[in-house]
């Protein structure tokens, strides 16, 4: 018992460093009595990835990357190994995805399954095609910097547009104008001013005027007998209409005599006659009155 000091002190070191080992795997995610499989993908730009970062298969969380080795001798300067369950086995044509995991824009990796009907696994510690996929966040980014690109584009061109102007004389004329304008506008004012300090009242009492001639005018008609100006018209009317359709009145009997319009007609026939008479035989009439005018002054001797 000479040595059992010195062996329970070794026997707790042994325990610690067990329990650190487990404990550092443990906060890391790894579990140390699971075995896993691991697969490396190999890429240019991990695009801020870490170690312990998740692995999704069909967003179902399987694994988590084990290790991040680096060589930035080589173009693909990344190796990420991943560590998932033992009990997936990985088909050929599977792939790694290194995708945005959040809006905040960490990172993660999606392993990419093929369906097939008879399937060829993939050994672990194998390497497998890897791929980035671009995320929110990155559209987001490539898209403003496009719009800020053509916005710097359409600024310079504004700015040489500017510097033409002005190289050739077109500003200041244009400042010119705009002065031009300006005491134009004044001269405006002042004439608006001048008639709403003049005119404006002599208006408003002309009309303040009219509308009290056009009140006294409605008031003229409302207090008019209307009612019985139209009954009046109406008497008139009626007394017409007795005159026009009795028989007994004068104006009644020229109306509906029928003889009285025969007589004129006749005359009216025997006018027209005696007058184309006289166009025929014009000397008739004249022989007539010479002989007549003769015999009366005849008798007068």
């Amino acid at each position: 018992m000479k040595h059992a000091r010195e062996i329970k002190v070794a026997i707790l070191a042994i325990v610690c460093a067990f329990l650190l080992f487990f404990g550092l795997h443990f906060l890391k995610g790894v579990n140390i009595f699971s075995p896993v499989h691991r697969y490396v993908g190999v890429y240019e730009n991990v695009g801020g990835l870490t170690e312990q970062a998740p692995v999704y298969i069909r967003g179902y969380k399987v694994g988590q990357v084990e290790h991040i080795y680096y060589d930035f001798t080589q173009e693909q300067a990344f190796r990420v190994t991943v560590s998932i369950d033992r009990d997936i086995d990985l088909p050929e044509g599977s792939s790694m995805l290194l995708i945005s995991d959040g809006m905040l824009g960490g990172k993660a990796i999606s392993i990419e399954v093929p369906v097939t009907a008879n399937p060829v696994y993939i050994a672990s510690g194998d390497e497998i095609p890897a791929a980035v996929q671009q995320g929110l966040m990155d559209k987001i980014e490539n898209e403003l910097l496009a719009k800020v690109d053509s916005l710097v584009a359409s600024v310079d061109e504004l700015v040489g547009t500017v510097q033409s102007q002005i190289a050739g004389g077109h500003l200041q004329k244009a400042l010119a104008n705009v002065e031009r304008i300006s005491d134009d506008l004044s001269v405006s004012a002042n004439d608006i001013r001048h008639i709403t300090h003049d005119k404006l009242p002599t208006i408003i009492t002309n009309a303040d005027t009219l509308m009290a001639d056009a009140k006294i005018v409605v008031q003229d008609v409302k207090s008019a007998d209307i009612q019985g100006i139209a009954q009046r018209v109406d008497n008139v009317l009626d007394t017409v209409q007795t005159i026009l359709t009795t028989k007994e009145g004068t104006l009644g009997l020229l109306l509906n005599d029928k003889s009285l319009y025969t007589h004129i007609d006749s005359t009216v026939v025997s006018v027209d006659s005696l007058v184309t008479d006289l166009k025929a035989n014009p000397k008739r009439y004249v022989h007539f009155s010479l002989f007549g005018a003769k015999d009366k002054k005849k008798k007068k001797k």
